[in-house]
């Protein structure tokens, strides 16, 4: 049985590229790079409010819509019309996603959901959506059956941080959807599904991207010594973020891995910080499975020989190439 992402991807001459959250930040720099890199390239380029999209409209390559990924009314909307306009899509970047910081106890329901709702659902109904257009929609204009869905998480979809429980529970639940989706579709579709991994970039994720929970800081957390103090005061602090990468390093190897006619990883990670930190986190795995080593190998290691994952040859995902 073939794994995901086996076969390698050629992207069209003249693909057609919809993003999500355009307005600032990753989604920004994708479209100004592809646009400027690759006129041939088409760009459906998307936001909440369209008239905060900064891109020329007198550019054929480039579709501005209104899109609201919480409404599934909205995303059927925009991909109608960008099927009426370019007849298929080739590259899917779910970008859209904010920030919640603050004490987990702390947080209602409602502004952890909303963040649910942007973060994994958004992804959620733009893939499957997306799938069935690439599978179907794409070969009948003429184009290549099959696509790529990138979808834009973190090194905090593989790692937890204080203080962001919700994110990444976002990130983590991106993460997972994206393998099993990818390990799903069969081969010949062609579709590959992968998970973009940044560091710490220079966009607005710190900043105006970043919501408080509205019930502000629980007491029983205020010591400046505990973790999540001294993690949101270092992203607080404009010099730290110095180090954080450009966006327009980060949408270059983005539109690499689409464009190098090879295969598409499952997971991405892009950064210094974020290759390192999740090599850390895998050396962290790695010793405490040494640790409960004696509570595993008391299972019944001949059961397991014949479970279910081995029988239809599902293996072990892989980090890169």
């Amino acid at each position: 049985m073939d794994g995901p992402n086996t076969k390698p991807y050629h992207i069209p001459t003249d693909a057609v590229w919809f993003i999500t959250g355009c307005s600032s930040g990753i989604g920004q720099s994708l479209v100004h790079h592809i646009t400027t890199h690759h006129p041939t390239h088409r760009v459906v380029a998307t936001a909440r409010n369209p008239a905060s999209l900064s891109f020329p409209t007198t550019n054929a390559n480039i579709l501005l819509l209104a899109l609201d990924v919480t409404s599934q009314t909205s995303i059927d909307a925009a991909l109608q019309k960008t099927l009426a306009h370019f007849h298929r899509i080739d590259i899917l970047v779910n970008n859209a996603g904010y920030t919640l910081v603050g004490d987990t106890e702390a947080a209602s329901d409602a502004e952890a959901r909303a963040l649910l709702d942007t973060n994994f659902w958004g992804v959620v109904d733009l893939t499957k959506r997306m799938l069935r257009i690439m599978r179907e929609e794409n070969p009948r204009s003429g184009g290549p059956q099959g696509g790529v869905i990138l979808n834009v998480s973190s090194m905090g979809g593989f790692i937890g941080f204080p203080g962001s429980a919700f994110y990444h529970a976002s990130k983590f639940a991106v993460e997972g959807f994206t393998e099993a989706v990818a390990r799903e579709v069969p081969v010949e579709w062609n579709i590959h599904l992968c998970n973009i991994e940044p560091g710490g970039v220079k966009t607005n994720y710190a900043t105006t991207s970043l919501k408080t929970m509205v019930n502000g800081r629980h007491p029983a957390y205020d010591h400046p010594g505990y973790p999540a103090n001294a993690l949101l005061a270092y992203m607080g602090q404009e010099e730290n973020r110095r180090a954080w990468a450009e966006p327009q390093a980060v949408v270059r190897a983005i539109v690499e891995i689409v464009n190098r006619g090879r295969r598409i990883p499952i997971r991405v990670p892009l950064g210094a910080d974020a290759f390192g930190m999740i090599a850390m986190e895998l050396e962290s795995i790695q010793k405490d499975l040494e640790e409960v080593r004696e509570l595993y190998d008391a299972v019944d290691l001949e059961a397991l020989s014949t479970s279910w994952y081995i029988r239809i040859g599902v293996t072990a995902p892989r980090l890169l190439d």
